[in-house]
């Protein structure tokens, strides 16, 4: 559970931060990119509904880790952004949650590994499907990377109510 309020806490910094730059980046948006920061994590719906139950469903072959890549960033990012009635909407609420996706991706990266490298081979899945080394700063279970996140998450509010 740590790691998925990290994922929000440090998309609601990054957002906020960026909405006092770009004028259009209010909290509506700030909460969309939060919600894309979850997207990577849908892959845990794997828990639920096994991969083996979606591919007899559907007759494709089918394996949730896909969501968290690049690739299913983009493609969780345009399903979401279909649910925006407006063009220029879809096309912010796109950039939006691809943005809180990639942020995931980001700070998943350099977590430590048994074997020294990354999760997966799949985040630049299908330009490469090699697996990269990994810094190695902290496992998944480190409470410190949380709190660190939330005491960010604090300093960028309270300057974020400051300023307005």
């Amino acid at each position: 559970m740590a790691e998925l309020l990290t994922h929000v806490l440090v998309a609601y910094a990054l957002f906020t931060a960026a909405g006092w730059y770009l004028e259009w980046l209010d909290e509506r948006w700030v909460a969309v990119g939060m919600v894309g920061s979850v997207l990577p994590d849908l892959n845990r719906l794997a828990l639920v509904v096994p991969a083996e139950r979606v591919t007899d469903f559907t007759g494709v072959a089918f394996d949730w880790g896909g969501l968290h890549t690049v690739g299913g960033a983009l493609l969780l990012s345009a399903i979401g952004a279909t649910l925006f009635v407006r063009r220029r909407d879809q096309r912010r609420a796109f950039l939006v949650l691809f943005a809180g996706a990639l942020s995931h991706l980001i700070v998943d990266f350099p977590q430590r590994y048994a074997d020294g490298d990354a999760l997966t081979n799949l985040y630049l899945y299908p330009v490469s499907s090699a697996r990269p080394p990994t810094p190695g700063w902290y496992v998944s279970a480190d409470r410190w990377v949380a709190v660190v996140a939330l005491a960010v998450a604090a300093a960028v509010f309270v300057v974020d109510r400051r300023w307005r």
